[in-house]
């Protein structure tokens, strides 16, 4: 169970300034949150294509940025919480949305303190780079090692890493919603709770448990994966998470500077994803030019034991012409 009641979110920054990093844009944006939020009376459109698919990175940055609740109501699906469970949720690398942003300085990843003792690192990824496994532990370590020099190693935080991908992980072994932790891989001992890797494959939510579907991830997946406003206005119905979710990104990409860094990552996405199939299709044609190789050699391997078969034959033969000469 997650523990500590702590202030709300708009004095949490006063109280407990040693929560989060010493970034003045981070108390800013806390303090703005709950302005924001309370302000907020959109009505979404009720047909057409989305501007931007909900699964552009920038975009599940910005919504989760922009608005508590679906940060807080995201949570508690993948950690199969409820909220009232709950104190206090808060973004501690907040970026300023709208500014350019290029490929190498634009962080992907969104750090999170929950409940002032967990530490959680969200990410969305639409693109298969083939490196989520090294990533993933790279942000789980770096999450982890927050003590200074001297500090009791008891005070460590429990770490948890959650990519939100659009692709199958393992592909042998596909699953909607999938955690790893550390465990003897003999008698499968759990060696710390501290440190846990969640993946949400978006593209097999056909695949949903039972109990995915009670914590409603099924229908998140449904939401992130939406191409019209016709899927979140169903969506949204009867699910107070969702209705804030869909108006806020409907406000989102109504801001231009925002909608066009939205776009900008669409580009992004779109040539790393011709990249990636290019690659697929080229090892899948390796993969077949490999299997008539080794079918070539194989067959070359039984002609050159036909033929030693058939020279054994005729040494015999010539043996036995030989003998009956003489």
């Amino acid at each position: 169970m997650l523990q500590e009641s702590i202030p709300d979110i708009h004095t949490t920054a006063l109280w407990y300034p040693w929560l989060i990093q010493p970034n003045i844009f981070t108390y800013i944006f806390i303090s703005s949150q709950r302005r924001i939020f309370m302000q907020k009376n959109t009505s979404i459109p009720q047909s057409g294509a989305l501007i931007v698919p909900m699964t552009n990175d920038y975009l599940f940055r910005a919504l989760l940025q922009r608005n508590n609740l679906v940060l807080k109501g995201l949570i508690c699906a993948l950690l199969h919480i409820k909220e009232a469970d709950i104190s206090s949720v808060i973004i501690t690398n907040p970026i300023r949305l709208g500014d350019s942003i290029d490929n190498k300085t634009f962080v992907l990843d969104i750090n999170v303190i929950l409940n002032r003792h967990h530490i959680i690192n969200l990410e969305m990824q639409v693109v298969n780079l083939n490196n989520w496994q090294d990533r993933s532990l790279s942000y789980l370590a770096r999450n982890f090692d927050h003590l200074k020099k001297g500090e009791d190693y008891k005070l460590t935080h429990s770490v948890i890493q959650i990519g939100l991908l659009d692709y199958t992980l393992f592909p042998d072994h596909p699953e909607f919603y999938s955690t790893y932790q550390f465990l003897n891989v003999k008698n499968h001992t759990l060696y710390s709770d501290k440190w846990r890797i969640s993946v949400l494959d978006l593209s097999r939510i056909d695949l949903a448990t039972e109990e995915d579907r009670q914590y409603q991830l099924d229908y998140w997946a449904a939401l992130f994966k939406a191409k019209t406003w016709e899927e979140l206005q169903m969506l949204a119905q009867d699910n107070h998470y969702f209705k804030e979710a869909s108006e806020t990104v409907y406000e989102l990409t109504q801001e231009e500077r925002i909608r066009q860094q939205c776009l900008a990552r669409e580009d992004y996405n779109r040539t790393m994803k011709g990249i990636e199939n290019d690659f697929a299709a080229l090892k899948a044609g390796l993969a077949d030019a490999n299997q008539q190789l080794s079918e070539k050699e194989q067959q070359l391997s039984e002609y050159q034991q036909h033929i030693q078969a058939l020279e054994a034959q005729l040494a015999e033969y010539q043996a036995k012409e030989n003998s009956s000469d003489k």
